[in-house]
């Protein structure tokens, strides 16, 4: 039997000790990029976030972990469920709290049942989930949910969990020499529509560059929050990342890198990419100017040609977006997880996601059914 411990800060585990449970050197399940959230004032109760982090013990050994918390609304999660949580409150249920087994703010697929890559993998995973399970009984919740989900992962959930899928877009690297030659893989029409993107921007008189994160000032990196917080701001919406938490970011070292445009050597775009092993991902993004195409170059140009260069596998630019598609990005599958303890409940929401599945089904066929590429290329599910 393992012995089962659940944390109010991730500081209270050892950071090696949990990093060297990652399958893959995925950064937004870091010790660091977690501690980063923490101690930058980004995990709050009155935001709705706790933090309830699983861990697996041996003796004192860690062995498995989960990051885990104690949500208190749907916000900052990206697999939404808010109907779920209206319908549960109309019938005179408390939806909230509820367990979020995730990453916050972060709508990234990646590791988030952590159990190393040994042959008792598959075990630790299921001991986890039961933990999960078994701590929404003792706590009297509503509900548990494990978002964006790695496939080699979905073994470990049983019948009783709910399923859910989405689509993403993610640009793959074919061996492109350079982003000429990712340009000559398009259909005429693509490409075309790209190279016009590039020349707005290159006519604008803006000057772009790249910059690994931890080569910022510390004025840069507060203009840099500036513009991600304006943006938010524009749109009406809660800007949950704070200043200390982009200040930490500068600390991840090369994990960190940003295109960014300025004016007269003011900075008044920005594009902040995370990279960790083979892939690239983009972030956050903010303009103080309206300038044709400049969205498209920081967020994903520069990006591709950045992957290019570094060869690496695959970029994700982030959640949502068909604009995505023509510029390059192929439809993906994400995956998660939703255990609803009333039985009745869980029936109604499965018969709900048995009619999204199908429409989901339908949108990715559609998707595929129109590749920016001159010759069709499948994207893995």
């Amino acid at each position: 039997m393992h012995d089962i411990r659940f944390h109010a800060a991730i500081a209270e585990l050892p950071a090696a000790a949990w990093d060297a449970l990652l399958p893959e050197p995925n950064p937004f399940v870091s010790h660091a990029f977690l501690q980063a959230l923490e101690s930058g004032g980004c995990i709050r109760p009155d935001w709705g976030w706790q933090a309830h982090h699983l861990s697996l013990h041996e003796g004192e050994r860690l062995v498995a972990a989960a990051p885990l918390y104690l949500k208190g609304n749907s916000h900052g999660e990206f697999v939404f469920d808010w109907s779920w949580a209206s319908a549960w409150e109309r019938a005179g249920g408390d939806y909230y709290p509820k367990l979020l087994n995730g990453v916050p703010y972060s709508p990234v697929p990646g590791p988030r049942l952590l159990a190393g890559n040994g042959t008792g993998r598959l075990d630790l995973q299921r001991a986890l989930v039961d933990a999960m399970r078994a701590e929404c009984d003792r706590l009297g919740l509503s509900s548990v949910h494990a978002n964006f989900l790695q496939a080699d992962e979905l073994a470990a959930f049983g019948d009783d969990w709910l399923a859910r899928s989405d689509v993403q877009f993610h640009w793959h690297n074919r061996g492109y020499r350079d982003f000429a030659d990712f340009l000559a893989a398009l259909n005429h029409k693509k490409r075309k529509n790209i190279v016009h993107e590039r020349r707005q921007v290159a006519a604008s008189g803006l000057a772009v560059e790249w910059r690994p994160g931890d080569s910022l000032s510390d004025g840069e990196w507060s203009r840099v929050h500036e513009l991600y917080e304006a943006t938010f701001d524009m749109k009406g919406n809660h800007a949950a990342l704070t200043s200390a938490f982009f200040a930490r970011l500068g600390e991840l070292g090369p994990a960190i890198q940003l295109a960014l445009a300025r004016d007269d050597g003011h900075i008044v775009a920005m594009a902040l990419f995370v990279q960790g092993g083979n892939v690239l991902y983009g972030r956050y993004w903010g303009a103080s100017v309206d300038v044709p195409g400049l969205h498209f170059e920081l967020c994903y140009y520069r990006g591709i040609d950045y992957a290019i260069a570094q060869g690496l596998q695959r970029f994700e630019p982030g959640a949502q977006g068909e604009h995505k598609l023509a510029r390059g990005f192929l439809p993906a599958r994400t995956h998660s997880r939703h255990y609803l303890v009333n039985r009745d409940f869980r029936a109604a929401v499965a018969n709900a996601l048995a009619d999204e599945a199908a429409a989901v089904d339908d949108y990715a066929a559609e998707l595929a059914a129109h590749s920016p590429y001159a010759r069709r290329e499948a994207a893995p599910r």
